[in-house]
């Protein structure tokens, strides 16, 4: 088992998110880490992690998370485009309106873990 601090806990636990099907293994092919590299590096910013945080498991248009999220149509406009080049998005016209979903469940996984382990308002315990 590895220790809280230890250079392997980063990947274990992105194992598990990121859907290896080895839980509680390391992630040990060179595709896979690429690929969780990938995604990472495309949530990170902060925008599009509320991006994500909004979408959640369902499909929003352009319009209605431009008002959730509380910035500009060209700025979120840029970052579902970046994250849609990246796989993480998938989007569909209906008429003049262009609505986005998360198109991979992994990432939704990753979302979910991420809000349980930061959003967690309780107090800190303090580590000695």
């Amino acid at each position: 088992m590895l220790e809280p601090g230890s250079k392997g806990l980063g990947l274990h636990i992105l194992a598990g998110a990121m859907g290896n099907e080895n839980d509680g293994q390391l992630i040990l092919h060179e595709e896979d880490i690429e690929q969780a590299s990938r995604s990472l590096k495309a949530i990170s910013h902060p925008l599009r992690l509320k991006i994500l945080c909004t979408l959640g498991d369902r499909e929003i248009s352009v319009q209605d998370l431009v008002e959730a999220v509380g910035t500009s149509q060209s700025n979120i406009s840029q970052h579902l485009a970046i994250m849609r080049d990246k796989g993480i998005l998938v989007s569909r016209k209906d008429a003049n309106r262009v609505f986005y979903r998360v198109g991979d469940v992994r990432t939704l996984r990753l979302v979910s873990m991420m809000r349980e382990v930061f959003c967690d308002h309780q107090p800190k315990k303090k580590r000695y």
